[in-house]
């Protein structure tokens, strides 16, 4: 397969995606991967859904799905190599005012370039720019049990 910079990716595993990338792209997706896993509370689990790396609440926990496709686990966290960036999507940035004003006050703090961000989606065009330990601490704030109730209570309508 070509090496591109991906958009939506037909990668069946975690492995078969970060492969598909350009060197310099799988390391920065390799290394988001690893402090995601490092960090992220029980219970979550990582999955290729919506043609990205992510982690989901699994049905086990949450039977009743994402309510766009009940059939689809719960979304938290994708990583994926888009175009001209890295993204970092979190839900949970989206659902939580608190945690989106934690997460723009250390990213100032720690970060060597502007914030790059939409609704949910953190984006980076440069992977020297990508503050991986502030992800990995991003990752760790939120439990499945919290994302449920969360997502529950401003999301699911």
């Amino acid at each position: 397969m070509d090496k591109t910079l991906i958009m939506q990716s037909q990668a069946i595993s975690v492995e078969e995606y970060i492969s598909q990338l350009p060197e310099e792209r799988q390391s920065a997706i390799t290394q988001l991967r690893k402090e995601i896993k490092k960090n992220l509370p029980k219970g979550f689990q990582e999955v290729m859904n919506y043609g990205m790396i992510g982690y989901v609440v699994p049905h086990i926990l949450y039977p009743d799905g994402y309510h766009c496709n009940p059939a689809q686990p719960l979304p938290f966290i994708n990583i994926a190599s888009q175009k001209s960036h890295i993204a970092v999507y979190h839900m949970g940035l989206y659902a939580d005012t608190a945690l989106l004003k934690w997460f723009i006050e250390a990213y100032n703090n720690q970060a060597k370039v502007k914030l790059d961000m939409g609704k949910s989606c953190i984006r980076f065009k440069k992977t020297a720019d990508i503050p991986f330990s502030l992800i990995g601490d991003l990752a760790a704030k939120v439990t499945p049990q919290q994302w449920i109730a969360c997502y529950e209570k401003v999301l699911k309508k």
